[in-house]
């Protein structure tokens, strides 16, 4: 896959309103897990908060590379 390729489906994605939507979703539902969680559950609450943060890289994956292609098409030539 090209780079060009990568940008485009990545802009596709972070404009996708259900994306955002399940996204959004998954991630409160592991944040509320990992605050609901027994206090003597260390594992839960771990893997909950390991969701959390694979969930917000992919957005700032995403966004990464959306800004990435941006800037690129703003330098001025060498």
């Amino acid at each position: 896959m090209r780079d060009a390729e990568k940008v485009a489906l990545a802009r596709a994605l972070r404009d996708n309103p259900l994306f955002n939507m399940l996204l959004d979703d998954i991630e409160a539902a592991a944040i509320n897990a990992c605050v609901n969680a027994k206090a003597t559950d260390h594992e839960a609450r771990a893997a909950h908060a390991a969701e959390v943060r694979a969930i917000r890289n992919l957005r700032s994956k995403l966004n990464h590379l959306s800004e990435e292609a941006k800037a690129g098409a703003n330098r001025a030539p060498a």
